[in-house]
């Protein structure tokens, strides 16, 4: 897996390429983390050239959103962070501060299942995305 950020007016795009999984999860955490410790508040991931997310995914998913709506984060002692259901108050702000741009279908259909949809604006376009912050 590899990971690219840039900068768009204001908004950092993290471009993943690959699986997200229990290989990789914790990349795509610590580059969001180290993101937000940089002063990054609006963050578009683009999952354009991701073909698949493990339960490990989406629980990275999950845990940017925390990140980016200010939530600590606590670590377990082997390095991965604790993990707790979606709470919809808690929760609904990531809609202003994360955003997915080109799920596959793959990976957007287990994105609806699993409810992530609900907190998370998707985008097919670029532009329309980074407008909407």
């Amino acid at each position: 897996m590899q990971i690219s950020l840039t900068n768009h007016a204001g908004v950092t795009v993290m471009q993943i390429m690959g699986d997200v999984d229990s290989s990789t999860y914790t990349t795509v955490i610590d580059r969001a983390q180290q993101a937000y410790d940089d002063g990054v508040r609006n963050l578009l991931l683009d999952m354009t050239k991701v073909p698949y997310v493990s339960s490990a995914g989406l629980m990275a998913l999950h845990t940017v959103v925390r990140i980016f709506t200010g939530q600590s984060v606590n670590i377990k002692d082997g390095g991965r962070p604790t993990f707790r259901a979606i709470n919809p108050q808690q929760d609904a702000s990531a809609r202003n501060h994360v955003k997915l741009l080109n799920p596959q279908p793959a990976v957007s259909q287990v994105l609806d299942v699993v409810g992530l949809t609900q907190f998370l604006e998707v985008f097919t376009d670029l532009n329309e995305a980074l407008k909407s912050f």
